[in-house]
């Protein structure tokens, strides 16, 4: 389950509501945050599109082991091109593309980092709806908009999608 999206339109927050959800019905989960990742798997990388392809690669590759292992992975990462989500989804099979969308007006308002008015001011090179691209999926099996569905509606709305498309029954309770 990948959730693709701005930065701090909820991806991480929805990934562990999910994982928690999934959990609870004794499904194997590994949970992978893009943020948490980028200060240890991809440490080496930076932020230009070479970085963030090979970003999105490594993670890919550990979700694809996890669901190897027969683990549900659920990964929030920006992932800002589309042909690299493509790229993981060829390889899982299995593959949720959720896209997590909430207007960039928004995304300032919120901006409980200061990322955006530092994005902004020029303070933070290529950051992703600012200064460098983000291509929102053409055709995601889940679209989810922060401004309208809360944490709890997008987890029902995923996990519905996951047990509709049979991917769920796929992976072996623990």
């Amino acid at each position: 389950m990948w959730l693709t999206g701005l930065p701090g339109s909820g991806k991480t927050t929805i990934a562990l509501a999910l994982g928690a959800e999934l959990r609870s019905r004794r499904f194997a989960v590994e949970v992978f945050d893009g943020d948490e990742l980028r200060t240890t798997l991809s440490k080496d990388l930076g932020f230009d599109k070479a970085g963030r392809v090979a970003h999105v690669s490594r993670v890919g590759g550990l979700a694809h082991a996890a669901t190897r292992e027969g683990k549900v992975a659920i990964v929030a990462v920006i992932a800002p091109y589309r042909e690299s989500r493509d790229r993981v989804r060829s390889l899982i099979g299995r593959f949720v593309e959720i896209y997590v969308h909430c207007p960039l007006e928004e995304l300032i308002r919120r901006d409980p980092k200061g990322l955006y008015k530092k994005a902004l001011l020029g303070e933070i090179p290529n950051f992703t709806g600012v200064s460098d691209p983000y291509e929102p999926p053409i055709s995601p099996e889940v679209s989810i908009d922060t401004t309208r569905v809360d944490v709890e509606q997008a987890v029902s709305i995923i996990v519905g999608t996951a047990n509709r498309l049979g991917y769920l029954d796929a992976v072996r309770p623990v």
